[in-house]
């Protein structure tokens, strides 16, 4: 539903991270740009990336270099795409509006709160250290801490129980529909974040979640007063 009641009993708040809690398109585009760069190509606007930033190499390199994983030497074009955005890590990134004002209502009302992305440890880490808000996570759950990434459940169950928490009292949130679907196959309550990395056809209201909101200080009209 996309509607404003509340989701009683929430004491638990799971986060994607990319497009729900900071904004890395613009180094993400910086990376894919590299890369046109070193092949004599022009730059691509960053509006044009951003819908796709959501998928990670994925997405960027189907807008920068027209490459998808069937693409021949696709895995060295990853690589090389995943060594260019270490290089721009943290060179433009940002908050997303707001999310520093939301996490503080979240510590105001005594709730836990994590992060589960599929974003690697090698980015994630020092994307959590270079943002002081991010460092009060109980979990922090990247997409190389297990066997699997989301759509699994298997990342959310490990924030919870890394984090102590209860699937019946945790919500997840993310913008991107295979967030939803791993919070719901762990058994969390999910909120679709519909002011992320959207793509061209996505539609938050037809992924099934609990609530879709759109801005992150929404979420807390959501949860039981403090």
């Amino acid at each position: 539903m996309a509607g404003s009641a509340r989701l009683h009993g929430v004491r638990a708040v799971l986060f994607d991270l990319d497009g729900t809690l900071i904004d890395s398109a613009p180094d993400l585009a910086l990376a894919g740009n590299a890369l046109r760069h070193a092949r004599g190509l022009g730059p691509i606007d960053l509006a044009v990336y951003r819908p796709h930033a959501g998928s990670g190499a994925r997405g960027i390199l189907r807008v920068a270099l027209e490459a998808t994983p069937e693409h021949p030497g696709y895995d060295a074009l990853r690589d090389e795409f995943l060594v260019a955005y270490q290089h721009h890590l943290l060179s433009q990134t940002t908050y997303l509006t707001d999310v520093p004002r939301l996490l503080t209502g979240l510590n105001d009302r005594g709730m836990a709160w994590g992060i589960v992305t599929n974003k690697a440890r090698r980015f994630t880490q020092p994307t959590v250290e270079a943002f002081t808000d991010l460092q009060a996570a109980a979990a922090v759950i990247s997409g190389d801490s297990t066997p699997y990434t989301k759509p699994h459940p298997g990342p959310v169950l490990a924030a919870l129980q890394s984090a102590g928490l209860s699937a019946e009292s945790t919500l997840y949130v993310g913008d991107d529909e295979r967030d939803i679907q791993a919070g719901r196959a762990a058994g969390v309550r999910t909120v679709a974040a519909a002011y992320g990395y959207l793509g061209p056809a996505a539609d938050p209201l037809a992924w099934g979640a609990d609530a879709v909101i759109h801005s992150p200080l929404q979420l807390l009209n959501l949860l039981d007063p403090a």
